[in-house]
């Protein structure tokens, strides 16, 4: 029942002395079913002293759901209670405790109440709740200081977290924090390879008051991963890491002394980039480090110029002219080439020949190629293909000479790969032009493409039209599919793919971003498109969504890098959509360009994919004997590269390719050989394992990470290794691989088997790019397209093929069918089961829709 002490607070001045007087006579007051005893009366020397606090009420939190006590003491008092929120404790809830004073006799009166954190909840949610204690005497009241009772908590994600930078020797670094929100406010420390930093031991670094971290003059001991830490009585929080890198720019030293004169009257001085030599990524000195002067002495022979000189100097004009009439015939022979090109664009013929279509080479399946299957026989279903005489009239409209300018595309100077000149687009008849090179050559020939590589085997190019097309880069799992209608009607373009080098592009990465992709371009930018083509590529995330932020990133004209896509925030009318599956993505995109897929990992439980491949020599006619473990991201394109540069090495796979999870916990991987036969082999790495820095692997930048362990056999004659290599993360799991194998009579598959797991055509123009036959994709485009009340349309072949997750994207579009169908012929390409689709048609249960139905009339 609650305590009713309302005539000790609204007393009136009529009544104080008859309180007094009952209080001091020991009589108790009875209001209602209350009672107030007086237990302890007064001596009379002190009867008119008011009552003081020996201890008062101090704020506490409440951790979890763990009750808080307060206490409060006073004396002289002859009652003692609290208040909380201005309404009285229950006097049940008072743990009241009665006590003398020695020194002065005084009555001394303790209280104790608990506090839960339903309590405080129940009442105030998270907003302040405060008690107060309120002691008698028989003179009078005294009430305590409020005493705050607040739920302690500290959010997970930091407000700002700090990010990596390169900074240079002796510059100052500013690394920012702002803790999680929490009460109380949490306090802040800084860690260095998660060793705590005392700014007190060493004054080089600095901790101002909202947390931020100074390090005054960055020191090579500087370089490494910093985390703000945050902390209270809660929780402890840790930030993403910030790789700090100091790097020093070279110095020159002081010039050395000139040379003696020498004969051909020249004296040379040099200087060396040692003061200091460029370190962690500084530049190199720049100037030269060789110097030469003219020089006259007795010790230089001077020599008169005669005949000999007279010669020298009319060859020199001759090759001079030879140069300059060699030069004026190769403009004639190129303005004559040129010219016929021009006839050859304005030739009718493609008006009615449409393009060629060009055959599929048979995939050979590699050994260890299980994540590409080859593509499979088409259904007798679907394999009606259209008559290209009756898509004559698609080509309707005027044809533009090359030289012609138009005004659909904006060309501006950058580092991207821009249109052609003047806007115009190269046409070659429907077919290819017959040398690569050619095609390079023009491209790099033009200021616009210079960053475009002239490496032919990572770059595929072709002439398409509004039939659409696919381009494809072998064996790296990177392709291009246009759509039939995404180029507009009466365009031709020619286009291109290709794989940009990581090292080239400087991807800015900051805090725990990392590269998940490739670099891929498709090209040229800022050609008009009528709806998306799909970019397909791999990716080395787990998947897992969850523990990360994945970022599509496209460079822009002016070469910056910018975020165009966040993965799970898609906005439908954005001109970019990707979908994420286990190994690849496909990015919808209605522009060209350059384009990456970085993550941003939210927790230490996300992981990348690591690819490790283990390397030998082929032969091996020495004592010394080199196993090379690459450990890189899995993609298809660093596979290909690794099995070209050791191919070139003379090496060769020892074993099946491995997958390792490298997760976010900032520790690094380590390497190690063990169980080898000691009386035939010996190690000769120094330690008892090599390691790769955290950093090398997560920024995905560097493209063919490994280590070389070096062993030694006793005796040439010695030709059987049996050892046992192990790779883990350090305080995680890893994997163990025995090895086994002769090194002199290797009967392994040769490792160009390997790679034969994509051997299609990198260009395929028209319908011999598609597996559906354009027609019938028309025929049930129209019929799905159309909502139906029982659901059986576009929504219910998206939910067939498994593909419902991008409902509001599929019904963003013109034509959702289309973009299912798209959808589908990117994922199919290489193993695409008609038969399937057919089924899936027959299900849905729309017969004018049923493919298997159509006519060879009709087609």
């Amino acid at each position: 029942m609650p305590l009713h002490l309302g005539p000790f607070v609204r007393w009136r001045s009529g009544l104080v002395l008859t309180w007094i007087c009952l209080f001091s006579s020991g009589f108790a007051f009875i209001g209602g079913e209350h009672a107030a005893t007086v237990t302890h009366p007064l001596p009379v020397a002190f009867s008119d002293l008011l009552p003081h606090f020996l201890l008062e009420p101090d704020d506490v939190y409440i951790v979890k759901n763990k009750p808080v006590t307060l206490t409060c003491r006073s004396t002289p008092a002859t009652q003692i209670y609290f208040k909380c929120n201005g309404e009285w404790v229950h006097q049940d809830q008072h743990l009241i405790e009665h006590d003398v004073d020695p020194a002065t006799g005084l009555p001394v009166m303790q209280v104790k109440i608990d506090i839960s954190r339903q309590q405080v909840e129940k009442i105030f949610g998270l907003e302040d709740y405060w008690c107060q204690c309120v002691a008698w005497s028989t003179t009078g009241t005294q009430k305590s200081q409020k005493a705050y009772v607040r739920i302690a908590y500290l959010r997970k994600n930091f407000e700002e977290e700090p990010l990596g930078k390169e900074v240079a020797l002796d510059q100052e670094v500013l690394l920012r924090c702002h803790p999680p929100e929490g009460v109380p406010p949490a306090e802040v420390e800084w860690q260095r390879n998660e060793e705590l930093i005392d700014p007190k031991t060493d004054p080089n670094f600095f901790i101002t008051v909202d947390h931020n971290l100074i390090i005054k003059q960055a020191r090579l001991a500087d370089t490494g991963n910093y985390t703000c830490v945050a902390k209270n009585i809660v929780a402890r929080r840790k930030s993403s890491s910030a790789t700090v890198i100091v790097y020093v720019h070279g110095g020159w030293s002081e010039w050395s002394k000139w040379s003696p004169c020498g004969a051909d009257c020249t004296m040379w001085r040099s200087r060396e980039c040692t003061q200091p030599t460029p370190s962690t990524g500084g530049k190199d000195c720049q100037g030269l480090d060789l110097q030469s002067l003219n020089c006259t002495s007795e010790q230089c022979p001077q020599t008169a110029s005669g005949a000999e000189d007279v010669a020298l100097y009319v060859g020199i004009v001759a090759v001079a002219l030879c140069l300059t009439l060699l030069l004026i015939v190769l403009v004639l022979v190129y303005r004559r080439k040129k010219e016929g090109l021009d006839a050859d664009v304005a030739d009718s013929s493609i008006l009615t020949t449409g393009f060629q279509p060009m055959g599929i080479k048979p995939t050979k399946p590699g050994v260890w190629a299980p994540r590409r299957a080859t593509r499979s026989k088409n259904s007798h279903l679907l394999t009606i293909q259209p008559d290209l005489t009756t898509t004559t009239t698609s080509y309707q409209g005027t044809l533009r000479s090359r030289h012609e300018v138009t005004g659909k595309f904006s060309v501006s100077n950058g580092p991207l790969l821009e249109p052609l000149p003047n806007s115009s687009h190269t046409l070659h008849n429907g077919k290819l032009p017959s040398d690569p090179n050619d095609f390079m050559n023009s491209l790099s020939s033009q200021m616009y493409f210079k960053t475009l590589p002239r490496d032919n085997v990572n770059t595929s190019y072709g002439t398409f039209n509004f039939l659409g097309g696919r381009l494809t880069l072998p064996n790296t799992g990177i392709s291009l599919l246009i759509p039939p209608e995404a180029i507009p009607r009466g365009k031709i373009y020619e286009i291109y793919l290709t794989i940009q080098k990581k090292e080239d592009m400087r991807l800015p990465l900051a805090g725990c971003q990392t590269l998940l992709s490739p670099v891929v371009s498709c090209g040229p930018p800022g050609v008009v498109l009528t709806r998306p083509v799909i970019l397909s590529m791999d990716h080395c995330s787990d998947a897992c969504l969850e523990n990360w932020a994945i970022r599509l990133k496209k460079q822009s004209y002016e070469g910056t890098w910018e975020d165009v896509l966040h993965l799970g925030e898609e906005v439908v009318s954005e001109p970019y959509y990707c979908q994420l599956e286990a190994e690849t993505c496909q990015v919808y995109t209605e522009q060209l360009g350059r384009f990456a897929l970085v993550g941003e990992s939210l927790s230490m439980a996300a992981a990348k994919r690591l690819k490790l491949l283990l390397f030998a020599p082929a032969y091996c006619s020495t004592l010394e004997y080199n196993i090379r473990v690459y450990c890189m991201d899995d993609t298809q394109d660093l596979l290909k590269e690794v099995m070209q540069m050791e191919r070139q090495l003379g090496g060769r796979l020892i074993d099946e390719p491995h997958v390792l999870l490298f997760k976010d916990s900032y520790h690094n991987l380590r390497l190690s050989i063990h169980d080898m036969p000691q009386a035939y082999w010996r190690s000769k790495l120094l330690t008892g394992y090599q390691e790769i820095p955290f950093y090398h692997i997560w920024s995905g930048s560097q493209r063919t990470l490994h280590c070389t362990f070096t062993l030694e056999r006793q005796s040439l004659s010695t030709c059987d290794l049996t050892c046992t290599l192990c790779v883990w993360q350090v305080e995680g799991e890893g994997q163990r691989f025995t090895l086994d194998f002769n090194i002199s009579k290797d009967i392994r598959p040769l490792d160009s088997d390997f790679l034969l797991m994509d051997n299609c055509t990198p260009a395929l123009a028209g319908p011999s790019a598609f597996q559906i036959p354009y027609l019938i994709r028309q025929k049930i485009c129209s019929s799905l397209d159309t909502p139906c009340p029982n659901g059986a349309d576009w929504r219910l072949l998206a939910q067939r093929l498994k593909l419902d997750r991008h409902m509001s994207f599929f019904a963003s579009k013109a034509s959702p069918t289309s973009v299912i169908l798209d959808l589908w012929e990117t994922q199919h390409f290489h193993s695409g089961n008609l038969n399937q689709l057919a089924a899936v048609m027959a299900e849905i249960g729309k017969q004018e829709a049923m493919i298997f139905l159509v006519s060879d009339g009709e087609c």
